[in-house]
């Protein structure tokens, strides 16, 4: 995808941020008709940090939208079973194939933000990357109307917009641009280590808890898994965060001896990657002219492993919001996507 101009100078709506939320919402508005434009400042095709796993409701939501015949075409391979290991006792769930779903899926990241970009773009939507956003613009009443970005040549554009959506991450742009204030906070969070892995005799999801420690070993492309560790967040940073490699395979050996000892056989791909942990909230996430969407508006902990789920979930949601161009609806979004999430909420 190449960066081009900015073709209009206002839209239905502009959505900051082409991720997995950000791109599956501007794809469901542009196919509902509205005029989209998506911006984000990292380039197409990006791999980000993830668990990567995908539950039923978010290989659901890919096979309604006609995208999960992509992931299999891309060589992301089935998940049909899960393990939940609780200290030596495990339990082994099949996965059963239901309502035209074989499987479950753990795609990497550069595989599903770029087929959900492709699909947006197949939509209509207008997408631009190394675009940064500056400001959001507002009327003399106060209501969003637009944004002021910089493109890739730095030039300052203002872009009108009936609707500004902020798809930017945990540490949202757009919610601090428009005041958007946390209004629940969890009580717990966890620091996590990655790392990837190629040689791992082991079939299907496996997530493993001891009192104090947690790991889970999900399988991805390439014939590679991505494990983490995790631990809590003040764990990270007393101990972890000062040698990440020594503390991911300390924690590892102490939620189960069994992975640790298959991780020495097997071949690590790449680096370790850490996460210090961050604190659960729900955010204001809608107001006069814009909405937030994904970990902008609502970051759960990444030991649950539903965010990508949460995320096309929450996508549904406000695309159709946005499409009945009222205050009424965005207000239903958020109290809807409350409702559904606080389940898992820590």
């Amino acid at each position: 995808m190449k960066a081009g101009t900015i073709s209009n100078t206002h839209y239905d709506a502009v959505v900051v941020g082409a991720r997995c939320a950000g791109a599956a919402t501007a794809m469901l508005m542009a196919r509902r008709g509205l005029r989209v434009l998506v911006v984000d400042r990292s380039r197409y095709g990006a791999d980000t940090l993830s668990t990567h796993a995908l539950m039923r409701g978010g290989v659901l939501q890919l096979h309604r939208w006609g995208l999960l015949g992509r992931l299999d075409a891309n060589g992301t391979p089935a998940v049909r079973s899960t393990s939940f290991h609780y200290g030596d006792e495990v339990i082994d769930i099949a996965i059963k194939p239901r309502d035209g779903i074989e499987g479950l899926y753990a795609p990497r990241r550069n595989v599903l933000d770029a087929l959900l970009v492709d699909a947006a773009a197949a939509a209509g939507a207008e997408l631009k990357f190394g675009v940064r956003l500056i400001d959001v613009i507002r009327s003399e009443e106060g209501r969003v109307t637009g944004v002021v970005i910089r493109d890739v040549d730095g030039n300052l554009l203002r872009i009108g917009a009936g609707t500004v959506i902020g798809a930017d991450g945990m540490r949202s742009t757009v919610a601090g641009l428009v005041g958007a204030e946390a209004y629940r906070l969890g009580k717990h969070c966890t620091g996590v280590v990655y790392g990837y892995w190629s040689g791992l005799d082991l079939d299907g999801y496996h997530w493993y808890y001891r009192p104090g420690v947690s790991a889970g070993v999900i399988p991805t492309h390439d014939g590679q898994f991505c494990v983490f560790a995790s631990m809590p967040a003040e764990r990270f940073r007393d101990e972890v965060r000062f040698d990440v490699a020594a503390g991911y395979h300390r924690v590892l050996d102490e939620t189960s001896p069994e992975l640790g000892a298959a991780l020495a056989q097997a071949q690590r791909v790449g680096h370790y990657r850490g996460f210090p942990g961050q604190v659960g909230f729900f955010r204001q996430s809608w107001g006069g002219g814009w909405a937030l969407v994904g970990d902008a508006g609502y970051f759960k902990d990444p030991l649950t492993a539903h965010g990508i789920t949460d995320a096309f979930r929450d996508a549904e949601l406000l695309a159709q919001a946005v499409a009945m161009r009222s205050d009424y609806a965005l207000a239903e979004y958020q109290a809807t996507r409350d409702e559904m999430a606080l389940g898992l909420f820590n």
